[in-house]
């Protein structure tokens, strides 16, 4: 398993510094006087650019190897940050955003491709499962820790941070083994119907997701929002991994249901915090309900992406999975955060609460049925 601990410590180095701005940004913004719907575009338009990224991965992986779109990705994700610190113009962080997103969709198609290529079968949920926990670690960390930072000091230490810690990623990148997409590929490309579930599966729980990051705090100022999105990661975490070992003993997709299930109960106390009607015990209680149920669906959608397409696919299943993801968190944070405009914080969560099982629900009607059944 050469290369995975690298491709682990990659990821975390990404997501640290991705997650010690994710909330800032918009909370900048709106700092600097600039409008709520300026404040949740910026997360769009970088999930919109990350999507778009994602898109051509598995074309970019087979021509220049995951070592090369990794290192190029942590150049366009980490030092742009620094820009920040020149303006707040909304034509200016939008165009940041931009940049950032594209970095940030060739570093997680590519880490989780290269964990699949690497892994050996019968291990593969462990491995996903690790890669969660370096994700899931860092974001625990740097989504509170940038927050705290800010609140502290300023936002300014905050973008020169972010900017270090996805750097970093660079000195890992140089330790991976200089490995392309497996050239048996099959010819052509895999039908979005057979990854439909897994990517809206995983998009359903981002959403909610999204909205929380990127809202949390501007719905709930008297209440420890730090805290909770450090509880949320951690359970996360604990989600994640916990699903990628027993996926690996009995098969994936069981607890598929039961993660989605968790994400959306969770999202009831939100919203009635965000009304008023709860308090701290509430809110990190939701955090660790909603944390473990949303890391179950991440490895599971991924495993199952990974089943559906086969071997051959590897870099088409990272891709999917990924613009699922990153796709929610985007229209999470856009349109929870124009349902917030119009309806209040407490509707926009209470929405969340019904898409997450719903959307699903949907994709498995309209997608091909499996029956999960064991790695091997």
């Amino acid at each position: 398993m050469r290369g995975l601990p690298a491709a682990w410590s990659l990821s975390g180095a990404a997501f640290g510094g991705f997650s010690l701005l994710l909330p800032v940004v918009p909370w900048a913004i709106a700092e600097a006087g600039g409008s709520d719907a300026l404040a949740g575009s910026v997360t769009a338009v970088f999930m919109l650019t990350t999507v778009l990224t994602q898109i051509a991965m598995p074309r970019l992986i087979r021509a220049y190897g995951h070592r090369a779109t990794l290192i190029a990705g942590c150049l366009f994700l980490g030092p742009p940050s620094l820009l920040f610190l020149l303006s707040m113009a909304p034509a200016a962080v939008l165009g940041i955003s931009a940049v950032r997103g594209i970095g940030f969709g060739m570093i997680t198609v590519a880490a989780a491709a290269l964990v699949g290529e690497l892994a050996p079968p019968r291990l593969l949920g462990h491995a996903t499962g690790a890669l969660g926990v370096s994700i899931a670690a860092a974001q625990m960390i740097g989504l509170p820790a940038g927050l705290a930072i800010a609140e502290r000091f300023s936002t300014t230490p905050v973008f020169v941070l972010g900017a270090i810690v996805t750097s970093v990623g660079l000195v890992a990148a140089f330790r991976l083994p200089a490995t392309h997409a497996r050239a048996a590929a099959p010819p052509g490309r895999i039908p979005i119907r057979v990854l439909l579930f897994p990517m809206v599966a995983v998009g359903a729980g981002a959403i909610a997701y999204g909205g929380l990051t990127s809202l949390l705090r501007i719905a709930v100022a008297d209440l420890p929002v730090p805290t909770a999105l450090a509880v949320l990661s951690a359970s996360t975490l604990v989600g994640r991994f916990g699903a990628g070992a027993l996926a690996d003993r009995f098969g994936a997709g069981r607890m598929l249901p039961v993660g989605l299930g968790l994400a959306a109960v969770a999202m009831v106390p939100f919203a009635l915090i965000a009304d008023g009607r709860a308090g701290t015990g509430a809110l990190l209680g939701a955090s660790v309900c909603f944390g473990l149920g949303f890391g179950i669906v991440q490895n599971e959608a991924l495993l199952i992406a990974f089943r559906r397409a086969g071997s051959g696919h590897i870099g088409s299943a990272s891709a999917t999975w990924n613009i699922g993801f990153d796709a929610g968190t985007g229209i999470g944070s856009f349109a929870l955060g124009a349902v917030a405009a119009a309806a209040g914080y407490p509707a926009a969560f209470a929405v969340a609460a019904l898409l997450v099982p719903t959307l699903p629900l949907l994709a498995r009607l309209a997608g091909p049925s499996e029956r999960p059944r064991p790695s091997t």
